[in-house]
């Protein structure tokens, strides 16, 4: 089975049948073209893959913290980078900056 990248499958479901350059000769089924339910099913497919688009509001940073916090944190189970993130939100209420 041939891979296509992202960008040659959205380019493939934009043609239409009748402007296609090629024709199969029904021989050989890794040459077939692929109909466009399963073009739509790969295309799916492709974008489940990797980690979902950020929301462009936060900015990665290395920090350091004690190795209790993290633990007690990362105790909690997943999300607990966002629960670091509430946690220091909800100082910054408690203590406003004065600028």
């Amino acid at each position: 089975m041939n891979a296509m990248s992202l960008e040659e499958l959205i380019t493939a479901l934009k043609v239409k049948e009748r402007e296609a350059p090629y024709v199969w000769d029904g021989q050989d089924e890794d040459e077939r073209t692929a109909t466009p339910e399963e073009l739509a099913h790969r295309l799916a497919l492709a974008r489940k893959r990797g980690r979902p688009a950020g929301s462009g509001v936060k900015e990665q940073v290395a920090i350091r913290l004690d190795k209790e916090i993290l633990e007690a944190f990362r105790a909690e189970g997943k999300g607990w980078q966002t629960r670091i993130n509430q946690a220091l939100r909800r100082y910054l209420a408690e203590h406003p900056t004065q600028s």
